[in-house]
């Protein structure tokens, strides 16, 4: 859509149209119940593909959430100077995943115990993170977190953090979907950061 749009812009009126058209997708996608989650768990195109095999779940947007800058490009959350975590947006609806699932899919694919970093990307930009909307998303957060502590599961303390949602920035175009677009590549980066056999390490075998 956005590439039809810049095809056009020339025309005046037609751009207008399809961005009042956009509008009624997007209040018709609100009417139905459409619900939005955000979470961190490092690579953003990894927590993309966790987040887009969950039934119910209808998009995920790659991006930037917990951070001081307003608009803030790849090239500086990376850099570690904007405060900013790599943040997904997963849109869902409620009829079809509850919060406590996506919740669930977070955090059998994150590793919780380790401060400022998942797997092989180091940084305050790569900690894990639960950022909630509302009391009871934050109640829901709150409950999974302190079930995890009770089960001992896990032999180290859970420093993900329980952060209330704050301005969500969508990355550059080319970070979304990666895994789609790029397979090769993206397959070559998850393996070589050991995503997968940390996961097993503190999960057990899938």
């Amino acid at each position: 859509m956005r590439f039809i749009i810049g095809r056009i812009g020339a025309f005046g009126v037609l751009p207008m149209v399809l961005a009042g058209l956009l509008v009624l997708q997007s209040q018709a996608a609100d009417s139905v119940g459409a619900a939005k989650a955000y979470f961190a768990g490092g690579c953003f195109w990894c927590m993309e593909e966790v987040f887009e095999k969950v039934p119910g779940v209808t998009a995920v947007v790659s991006g930037y959430m917990g951070g001081r800058v307003e608009n803030p490009s790849y090239e500086q959350v990376s850099a570690g100077g904007t405060g900013h975590a790599e943040s997904v947006e997963v849109v869902y609806d409620p009829a079809k995943a509850s919060y406590t699932t996506l919740l669930d899919a977070f955090w059998h694919n994150v590793d919780p115990v380790t401060p400022n970093a998942q797997f092989c990307d180091h940084g305050s930009q790569y900690r894990s993170v639960i950022f909630y909307q509302g009391e009871e998303q934050k109640r829901l957060a709150e409950e999974s977190k302190r079930a995890l502590e009770q089960s001992q599961r896990l032999t180290q303390p859970i420093v993900t953090e329980l952060t209330k949602a704050s301005q969500f920035y969508p990355a550059e175009e080319y970070h979304q979907d990666f895994y789609k677009k790029n397979p090769i590549r993206y397959k070559f980066y998850k393996f070589n950061c050991g995503r997968a056999q940390r996961l097993e390490e503190v999960w057990g075998a899938p």
